[in-house]
């Protein structure tokens, strides 16, 4: 059986903390700025954790 490949679009958008949480960005970020405020941006920033069930299919993805 070959070596499982990795989901390249999956692995540049997931990283992975040293805990071994995944973490993703923030969607909301890239036009219409005008009309947030800049809280929101702030908060926009920030990684969020996966959820459970996603977190189950990415780690396959990406190969964690």
């Amino acid at each position: 059986m070959p070596k499982m490949k990795t989901h390249k679009g999956a692995a540049k958008r997931i990283k992975v903390t040293g805990s071994g949480k995944l973490m993703r960005s923030q969607a909301g970020r890239g036009h219409l700025k005008l009309a947030k405020s800049r809280k929101r941006f702030r908060t926009l920033k920030a990684d969020a954790p996966l959820t459970k069930g996603d977190a189950r299919n990415a780690r396959r993805m990406i190969g964690r």
